[in-house]
């Protein structure tokens, strides 16, 4: 019989807020301004969760535990082993821009409430219960308010937290409105449960569909879906990039892994009610998002709109899969998975790059900014445009497999409409990728073209990056297939 109160599933966890803590008593007394101690020990905090995840995964570990409230299985362990590469990296790319701007004069927040937010995002991976899902958004959404408003003088920064805190209580209002109907409905909050009760027809079926209603509406404000998106390009833009790429990067993985456990695990038995809502959604996430982008001057307000339309695909992705046969189901929701992989890697570079090419009293933000980088520094250009490309879906980079695997998955269930519509705007969108390239490389630079140097880590880390986006398209097969196992092994549809 399995313990309900097993903490050893819950170590990663444990060991993150334990060691957490110990960063930040240390950090209370370290007087250096640079805070070099406290991001070693951040990156080396991070390491010792990749090494307990990955153990865990290798050794089979699974189960639940606390009643219900937290699953451990093997989508749970890859997401996590993706936040902490996620968020090591989003640390080393932005270590010298948080000291270059005063962000660790008086403390080393910008890391402890990093860590803190990614605790948050590791309890809506592993949630197992709505309780435990709202749990881990709220404790991941105050760490990210806290480090969006971080540069306290700064006034983009602060109207950018309150944007962020305000639209932000208003979405984890609305999604807890509608657990809250679900658990009205059908007496429950283990998600598990929940499915069971509706497979069962036992459910109260008004409370019910208002309730994913809700829900659906929260997930999206998370996933910076049109129309609950309006928060996403004044935040992007007014927030420390280091702090931009914190926001869109590994929490975006948490957001989609409480969508996969809240509607494909406790609410399948309704998506017919939930997809069409997934559908809207999309198709105005495609059009906004990319038609929006092409105005955009500001590279950050135009990469947030960007993100807006790549969520339309995640939600194409996860769409497809309703109504299918086993094998075209797991494959529309690992089609999901993968395109969020895809998007996160690729957004580390692009926020990556913004920040290695911004100096001490110059923000690299407009797009005219970029103008003769390939003049500058030839290795960045070159992963400027391997981004660039990625995300508008040019082979043989990994963002094409992105988008033709979501495609592939929408032909398979009979959507070959919307798949039309999909391409048509994924090529509208190539305008604005395509015009950053140009801007880099065919643009004169404004003033002295000075070469740009950077630390062996940080551009060994860009590289690394950049050769990932290039394999992942040139053999996708591997990450797809781990995707579409993860999914069939973990959720139940």
């Amino acid at each position: 019989m399995q313990n309900p109160f097993d903490f050893a599933l819950a170590a990663p966890e444990i060991t993150l807020l334990i060691l957490a803590a110990i960063v930040l008593l240390f950090d209370a007394f370290n007087k250096t301004e640079s805070r070099h101690t406290t991001f070693t020990l951040s990156i080396g905090v991070l390491l010792v969760l990749t090494v307990v995840s990955l153990w865990q995964w290798n050794s089979g570990v699974e189960g639940n535990s606390f009643g219900g409230l937290y699953v451990v299985d093997s989508l749970s362990h890859f997401l996590k082993v993706l936040s902490y590469i996620a968020v090591a990296a989003t640390l080393i790319y932005g270590r010298e821009y948080a000291e270059q701007r005063d962000m660790l004069k008086h403390g080393g927040e910008f890391y402890s409430l990093t860590l803190f937010a990614l605790l948050g995002q590791m309890v809506m991976i592993s949630a197992g219960s709505m309780l435990t899902v709202y749990l881990g958004v709220e404790l991941m959404s105050f760490a990210l308010y806290a480090l969006v408003a971080l540069r306290r003088d700064d006034i983009k920064a602060t109207e950018a937290a309150m944007k962020y805190f305000v639209l932000g209580a208003l979405a984890s209002g609305v999604l807890l409105y509608g657990l809250s109907m679900i658990y009205g409905a059908t007496g429950q909050l283990d998600l598990r449960l929940i499915a069971q009760v509706i497979a069962g027809g036992n459910a109260e079926r008004l409370p019910l569909v208002f309730g994913v209603v809700f829900i659906v509406a929260g997930l999206a404000f998370k996933l910076a879906a049109a129309p609950f998106h309006m928060w996403t390009p004044d935040v992007y833009q007014g927030s420390p990039t280091a702090v931009t790429l914190i926001v869109s990067a590994a929490p975006k993985l948490a957001a989609l892994a409480i969508t996969l456990r809240l509607l494909i695990e406790g609410l399948h038995g309704i998506a017919i009610d939930w997809q069409p809502m997934l559908l809207v959604m999309a198709m105005l996430s495609l059009a906004i998002g990319n038609l929006a982008a092409i105005a955009q001057t500001n590279f950050k307000r135009m990469l947030a709109y960007s993100t807006i339309s790549h969520m339309g695909f995640i939600f194409l992705g996860l769409l497809s899969g309703v109504g299918q046969n086993q094998a075209v189901t797991g494959w529309a929701y690992g089609s999901a998975l993968f395109y969020m992989v895809i998007y996160v890697l690729t957004t580390l570079v692009t926020f990556g790059l913004i920040m290695l090419l911004s100096r001490r009293g110059f923000e690299c933000e407009e797009i005219s900014d970029l103008k003769g980088l390939n003049r500058r520094s030839p290795i960045m250009a070159a992963m400027l445009m391997l981004a660039m490309f990625s995300l508008a879906g040019i082979p043989p980079l990994a963002g094409f497999y992105a988008k033709l695997a979501v495609l592939q998955a929408l032909v398979g269930a009979g959507h070959v409409a919307f798949a039309v519509v999909a391409v048509i705007f994924s090529l509208i969108g190539a305008f604005y990728y395509l015009r950053v390239v140009k801007v880099a490389y065919f643009d004169e630079p404004e003033g002295d073209a000075e070469p740009i140097s950077n630390g062996v880590i940080t551009s060994g880390l860009m590289s690394v990056n950049g050769l990932l986006i290039i394999a992942l398209g040139v053999l996708p097969s591997g990450l797809m297939a781990l995707c579409v196992r993860v999914i069939e092994g973990s959720l139940k549809f």
